[in-house]
């Protein structure tokens, strides 16, 4: 339920956990590209819901390429059947699922014609999503934001397109318009893109979030499973700020978040993600980036850095044109 005819960019603009809400989404959209947004974003599922009527409301008669939602299919959340009765009963055109590939949820979706695509980093996920239905696999590959893997891009891309003829999307410090064209050329559909829309007028990241993202380097993120006890990317200086917030708890005598005696942290989704937005949890303040904050430097709106994409794309294509015309001669 992407209508492609409608994207000025074959480019996703990924759910990110308190970033991503109905202003950017519908910014996305409104833009020419797809906008997501992770359900637990909403702390309750009636507020997911509402946040659902709130995009509807904004997008109702404009011309655009679709939405997403993205669905933790993870054991430990206790809102994944709710929350996947309310993107049934509002048709949601993608659902994006992480964690766990569920063909339930993939019969779920299809029986009103909307898409799933899957986040994978490494074969045997993808196998599993691929076995489960999946419309799509999102190939997040060594460099990209949050919960990312270790694989480089070429090789995961390449190890994907071995079995599965659908729908492949690339994740992985990808900035510019360039970027996009770079995936394709690599044998994605589309690019799929986080770091970079942090860093924009209608992200709900914090000011720390943002400048930190402009003042830092590939050297700065950290790649570390103590935040959810999955492996991810964060901004290493908000990890030390965090470790300090939790030392001081605990010589207070409050009791520190799992995993910080250094041991692998227990996944509970359930309680990470869904605690009471007014509850001081020191992890909530680290803040996730791929490694190609390097590249961006401004918070320009989502409108005008679409745009610039769009010529950093055709340039892009151009260049190859004018190196394949080379060929030969």
């Amino acid at each position: 339920m992407i209508d492609s005819e409608k994207l000025v960019l074959p480019l996703i603009a990924a759910p990110m956990f308190l970033v991503s809400g109905p202003e950017i989404v519908t910014a996305c959209c409104r833009a020419g590209i797809v906008g997501t947004f992770p359900a637990l974003n909403q702390r309750t599922t009636e507020g997911f819901e509402s946040w659902l009527d709130e995009i509807e409301a904004a997008l109702d008669g404009t011309s655009h390429p679709g939405f997403g939602v993205n669905l933790i299919a993870h054991k430990s959340n206790p809102r994944l059947q709710a929350d996947l009765e309310v993107c049934v009963r509002h048709k949601v055109p993608l659902v994006i699922t992480s964690l766990g590939a569920v063909p339930e949820l993939v019969e779920a979706v299809h029986s009103y014609g909307g898409l799933v695509f899957h986040d994978v980093i490494n074969l045997r996920h993808a196998r599993k999503a691929a076995g489960a239905g999946v419309d799509g696999l999102i190939a997040v590959s060594a460099g990209a934001g949050g919960h990312a893997g270790t694989i480089n891009p070429f090789a995961l891309i390449a190890e994907i397109r071995q079995f599965f003829d659908k729908i492949v999307l690339l994740a992985g410090s990808l900035n510019s318009g360039g970027d996009i064209a770079a995936a394709q050329m690599a044998g994605a559909d589309y690019a799929y893109m986080g770091t970079r829309f942090i860093n924009t007028v209608e992200s709900r990241a914090c000011e720390g979030h943002k400048s930190m993202i402009s003042e830092s380097t590939a050297a700065d993120v950290v790649y570390t499973d103590k935040v959810s006890g999955v492996s991810g990317n964060f901004l290493g200086a908000s990890l030390q700020t965090a470790q300090a917030a939790m030392e001081a708890e605990s010589q207070s005598g409050t009791t520190a978040e799992p995993g910080d005696d250094g041991g692998r942290k227990e996944i509970d989704f359930g309680k990470e993600l869904l605690a009471p937005e007014d509850e001081a949890k020191a992890w909530k303040d680290i803040w996730s980036a791929g490694q190609g904050v390097g590249g961006i430097s401004d918070v320009p709106s989502v409108a005008e850095l679409v745009h610039q994409m769009q010529q950093q794309y055709k340039d892009a294509l151009n260049r190859m044109a004018l190196l394949g015309s080379d060929l030969g001669k």
